[in-house]
């Protein structure tokens, strides 16, 4: 008789659980969908070839141009807040290579992923494609939204905000949520959870964190006399 040997876990397989073991579940990282959707995704599929032996760094990882991968940490904490039930429709805004589009779909979120820079639409579409390809990506102005898709049970943006275009909370579903890192003044990022009510879009803060600015969503310079 045949003998089967045991599965040995790859060696990224092993970052990957070492990571949500080690840096997601001691920081109030806890949804069971979340966590079992980190262990899956492979996240160094969603980074160039040179930069994934820094995929389960816990920091974020740069991606040139102003835009990085966010700490697998933070973008966790973010993605448990949007509290997401099964089947919502979510709206990635600054997607990037596409993790976190992969992960949100990966928690059971039918997702629309907008991004604007080339060279990162070059890797989020064979990335999306191989690893989530129910995921659908659209290239277009991040301040814009995708109104097309729309509207949306939630909005998350992966990336640091200085300004909000109002056009994005009209996207939103009624009782829809926004989820995104405020930042002022060169201060530390607050993440923030906005709700749709009668008056607008209110917001809640969670938790201070570092994450890189969005070059679309940096307040315009004011003028100077």
């Amino acid at each position: 008789m045949a003998m089967t040997l045991p599965t040995v876990p790859s060696e990224t397989a092993t970052a990957r659980k070492k990571m949500v073991d080690s840096q997601l579940r001691p920081n109030k990282v806890t949804d069971p969908r979340l966590i079992a959707a980190m262990r899956s995704v492979p996240r160094e599929n969603f980074l160039p070839e040179a930069l994934q032996a820094r995929a389960y760094a816990d920091e974020p990882v740069l991606l040139g141009g102003g835009r990085a991968l966010p700490e697998p940490m933070v973008l966790a904490r973010m993605i448990q807040l949007a509290d997401l039930q099964p089947g919502e429709h979510v709206l990635v805004i600054g997607a990037g290579t596409g993790y976190s589009a992969a992960v949100l779909a990966a928690c059971g979120a039918k997702v629309t992923a907008l991004e604007d820079d080339p060279a990162l639409l070059a890797i989020a579409r064979p990335a999306l494609a191989a690893n989530a390809p129910t995921v659908q990506l659209v290239p277009g102005a991040l301040a814009q939204g995708c109104a097309a898709s729309g509207p949306y049970d939630c909005i998350f943006i992966d990336g640091a905000v200085e300004e909000l275009p109002p056009a994005l909370a009209a996207q939103l579903r009624p009782a829809g949520r926004l989820v995104m890192v405020r930042v002022a003044n060169e201060r530390v990022g607050q993440a923030v959870i906005g709700r749709v009510s009668a008056s607008g879009l209110s917001f809640q803060p969670a938790f201070d964190c570092a994450v890189p600015k969005l070059p679309a969503f940096r307040k315009a310079a004011a003028f100077v006399f």
